[in-house]
C-alpha cells in the first residue's frame, strides 16, 4: 500500500477547505491555529518559521501509536485495517483513513481477538503509566499502573473499596442459595488499573503534625490503619466495539458503582473503534462511565472530513462537544482530578 505524506502547507489548505464546508472540531482547528500562531511569532522575532516544540504528551502519544503499528494495527493485503469491520464499508473506509494518517505500512493478517485485545491493553497501560507519572506535581502519591492479567474474578478485592467482596465470595461458596441470588454481579476484572498506595504517618506529618493514634483512626489513606491500596481508576480497553462488548463495559461500570465501599474510582473506556455510531453506543449517556477515550481521535476526525461523512461528523461532534468522547492524550490529566 502506497503511503502519501501530505506537505505541511497542504494539510493547512485541507483544514481551511474542510472548515469552509463543515467546520473542524475544536481540537483539530486548534492544532492548525497553534502552528500558524507559532510561525507568526517566530516571524515577528526574526526567526524562521518552524513547528512548535513537541510536548512530552505529544511524544508519548506518537510512541503509543508506534507500538500499536508494530503489533496490532496493521493492514491486510486488501488494505483493510485490523480495527475495521470488514463487512461494514464505512468502518473499512474510516479505519483506512486513520491508518494512513498514522502512516501504517505493516501488512499482516488480523490477529485473533484475544491477542489483539491483550496487546492493546498492554499499550494502553504503558501510555497511562508513562504520562500519569509526569503529573506528580498535580497528583502526588505512590502510584502503580498495570495491566491485569490472569483474569482473576476477585482481582478487584485487592483494593480497599472492594476488600469486602472476599467475604462475600466465601459466603456464596458455602451457600448455594446465596450464590444463586448474587450471581456474578460482584466479580469485576478491569483491564488496566491505576492504584494509589497508602501513606505512612511520617509522610502525612511531613510538614506538620497532623495525625497520631488518637485521630483519623479509620482513614483509608493511612498505612497505620491497615488499609489496602486504593483503586484510583478502572480502565476498560476495547480494541473494537460491537453491541455486546458495549454492554459488557457498562455492566462492569455499574458493578463497580454498586459494590464499592468508600470513594468511587474513575471508570474509563479506551477504544480503537473507528465508527461513530458504535462509539455512540457506549459513549452517550451518563451515570456509569466517566468518559470514553479514543486512541486516535484527531485522526478519526480528519478521516471523516476527508471522506465527507457529514452525518458521522455531526454524531462525533455531539459526543466530543458533550464531553463524552475524548482523545487518549486527555486521559492522564483527567486521572489527576
Amino acid at each position: 500500500m502506497t503511503i502519501i505524506k501530505p506537505s505541511f502547507q497542504a494539510s493547512l489548505e485541507f483544514a481551511e477547505e474542510a472548515d469552509s464546508h463543515h467546520g473542524l472540531t475544536k481540537n483539530v482547528r486548534a492544532y492548525h491555529d497553534s502552528i500558524r500562531d507559532c510561525g507568526h511569532q517566530n516571524h515577528q522575532q526574526g526567526q524562521p518559521n518552524s513547528l512548535p516544540t513537541e510536548t512530552e504528551f505529544s511524544q508519548a502519544r506518537k510512541a503509543f501509536h508506534k507500538e500499536l503499528l508494530e503489533t496490532v494495527l496493521t493492514l491486510n493485503a486488501a488494505g483493510v485495517a485490523s480495527n475495521a469491520d470488514k463487512d461494514n464499508r464505512a468502518s473499512v473506509a474510516i479505519a483506512a483513513g486513520i491508518a494512513r494518517l498514522l502512516e501504517a505500512e505493516t501488512q499482516a493478517n488480523r490477529l485473533a481477538g484475544q491477542t489483539s485485545g491483550n496487546r492493546f491493553e498492554d499499550a494502553c497501560a504503558g501510555f497511562v503509566r508513562n504520562t500519569f507519572s509526569k503529573l506528580s506535581h498535580l497528583r502526588p502519591g505512590i502510584w502503580d499502573v498495570h495491566q491485569v492479567t490472569g483474569r482473576n474474578r476477585l482481582e478487584i478485592a485487592k483494593y480497599e473499596q472492594f476488600a469486602h467482596l472476599v467475604a462475600l465470595d466465601e459466603a456464596a461458596k458455602g451457600n448455594p442459595a446465596l450464590a444463586a441470588a448474587l450471581g456474578s454481579d460482584y466479580t469485576i476484572t478491569p483491564d488496566v488499573v491505576v492504584v494509589r498506595h497508602t501513606e505512612s504517618d511520617d509522610e502525612i506529618n511531613k510538614h506538620a503534625r497532623l495525625v497520631d493514634g488518637s485521630v483519623s483512626r479509620h482513614a483509608s489513606l493511612r498505612q497505620e490503619t491497615g488499609s489496602r491500596p486504593l483503586l484510583h481508576a478502572s480502565i476498560s480497553c476495547k480494541w473494537t466495539i460491537r453491541s455486546d462488548r458495549a454492554q459488557n463495559a457498562r455492566s462492569e461500570a455499574l458493578n463497580l458503582i454498586r459494590n464499592r465501599k468508600g470513594h468511587l474510582p474513575h471508570i474509563m473506556v479506551v477504544t480503537a473503534e473507528p465508527t461513530p455510531s458504535r462509539l455512540a453506543s457506549i459513549a452517550l449517556g451518563t451515570g456509569d462511565i466517566d468518559c470514553v477515550y479514543h486512541f486516535a481521535l484527531y485522526e478519526l476526525q480528519e478521516s471523516l472530513h476527508q471522506l465527507n461523512m457529514s452525518d458521522a461528523i455531526d454524531m462525533l461532534m455531539v459526543m466530543v462537544d458533550g464531553k463524552r468522547l475524548k482523545d487518549i492524550s486527555d486521559l492522564p490529566l483527567d486521572l489527576a482530578v
